[in-house]
């Protein structure tokens, strides 16, 4: 691995010992992240010439052979239209994707992987889940598996939070409302 990972400052090195326990597990985790994205996205750019958001684009189109709208790879990738717009025009000029007419929607296109852009993305793809596995061999087999349950049992609470600040906004709305009407 090299000097790709080194001990540097990073969101984690803020923690103090009386912070709250789950306030050093966010950081630790989004610290984790960030090194092992920030590692990926280098190895990207030297061995691949290209970007994380140039393969994960790739990555949706191997997913859906038929093609997906730029509206619903804007969603998946969780960016602007523009950015979708842009990347994928950089990967058309290459050859690697070819958008069409939507076949339902005249006013949208559809995004397909060419032949050359499935070979292309397979062989990142395979070299990519090396990457992981390297990254990720500091923990045992016994060990991923008890970190992906624990993270499958948090992902679920978090599924249900997500419903909350709606609830829990409307609520403090009609509670206004009505403090508002008894003045």
């Amino acid at each position: 691995m090299g000097t790709e990972i080194e001990d540097r400052p990073d969101l984690e090195s803020r923690v103090i010992d009386d912070h709250h326990q789950a306030l050093k597990l966010w950081l630790r985790l989004l610290a984790c992240t960030t090194r092992v994205e920030g590692v990926i996205r280098n190895r990207l750019r030297t061995e691949f010439a290209t970007t994380l958001p140039r393969f994960d684009l790739l990555a949706q189109l191997e997913r859906h052979p038929e093609g997906l709208a730029m509206g619903e790879l804007s969603q998946r990738l969780m960016v602007t239209g523009g950015n979708v717009t842009g990347i994928t025009d950089q990967l058309e000029s290459e050859g690697l994707v070819v958008r069409e007419p939507h076949p339902t929607d005249r006013r949208s296109f559809s995004v397909c992987l060419t032949p050359a852009g499935k070979r292309q993305f397979r062989r990142m793809a395979a070299t990519h889940e090396q990457w992981v596995i390297e990254l990720l061999a500091g923990w045992s087999g016994d060990e991923k598996a008890q970190v992906y349950d624990l993270l499958a049992t948090l992902k679920t609470h978090l599924g249900a939070q997500e419903a909350l600040p709606a609830i829990n906004g409307k609520a403090a709305k009609a509670k206004r409302a009505a403090a508002k009407e008894n003045k």
